[in-house]
């Protein structure tokens, strides 16, 4: 069954679970995973480097960088692990259909981080501003000194590099648990 779902944030049509219900091969869904991957990748350091140097900022630039990561994550990035996880090409530790919730939940949680990223963009159309950067002393990620952040309010009150930094984290503690090394 093809499902589809509008961004709020981006108004980007996705299409979920498409390519589980149309039977790409396995090795297929390996590749499309690994792409996707890599624009994340590369969308999360444009937005680094922005914060690195932030005369560098452009509102377009950074937007169009989170909702690269907005577009891939959530249902998409559940849908393109639903299977494939035996094949020996893939990357992918098998856990991840053993605890399909918790990935899920970090599928979204990434979603979430970057759409509002993409709106800290549309919010700060000018010159990176102070309170897209994170403040001294303030914690930087989920863990023990960190804030997981679940809902929408929250999210928009916190400068645009704690959530920057709380999108990393989503990433990283995903690969750490579901990424053979």
């Amino acid at each position: 069954m093809i499902q589809s779902k509008l961004l709020p944030v981006t108004g980007l049509l996705v299409i979920t679970s498409a390519c589980a219900s149309f039977g790409l091969a396995a090795e297929d869904m390996i590749a499309r995973r690994q792409t996707d991957m890599k624009a994340m990748a590369v969308a999360a350091k444009t937005m680094a480097d922005m914060f690195r140097d932030p005369a560098s900022y452009s509102s377009a630039q950074f937007r169009n960088a989170a909702a690269t990561i907005a577009a891939r994550s959530g249902d998409v990035l559940a849908g393109h692990f639903a299977s494939g996880l035996d094949d020996p090409k893939s990357k992918a530790k098998p856990e991840i259909g053993a605890e399909r919730e918790r990935f899920d939940r970090l599928a979204d949680d990434l979603r979430d981080y970057a759409g509002a990223l993409e709106a800290a963009a549309v919010e700060n159309a000018g010159p990176m501003t102070d309170g897209m950067r994170m403040r001294p002393g303030e914690a930087m990620g989920g863990g023990p000194l960190g804030t997981h952040v679940r809902n929408e309010a929250a999210l928009s009150s916190i400068p645009a590099e704690h959530v920057f930094h709380l999108m990393l984290q989503t990433c990283t503690t995903c690969h750490a648990r579901f990424r053979m090394r």
